[in-house]
């Protein structure tokens, strides 16, 4: 968890749940950039990415990888 890797892992995982929160709520208002609410919008992003990062530092403890299952191999370069 104190590793370089493990925080470029999380990093990735966050911005990427955060997008994804972006696009869900955009998509609700049927991608109508004009009258959507851009604060409600930035905040479930923001909210999806800060539970990324909870999670992986609840399973971060584990060889230092951010995965649940360690799916993955988190490398320290």
């Amino acid at each position: 968890m104190f590793t370089l890797a493990f925080w470029r892992a999380t990093a990735e995982r966050a911005i990427s749940t955060g997008a994804q929160s972006a696009l869900l709520i955009l998509g609700a208002d049927q991608l109508n950039v004009v009258s959507v609410d851009w604060l409600t919008v930035a905040g479930f992003a923001a909210g999806g990415a800060a539970l990324t990062v909870i999670k992986a530092l609840a399973f971060g403890g584990k060889d230092g990888n951010p995965s649940a299952i360690n799916a993955e191999t988190v490398t320290n370069k």
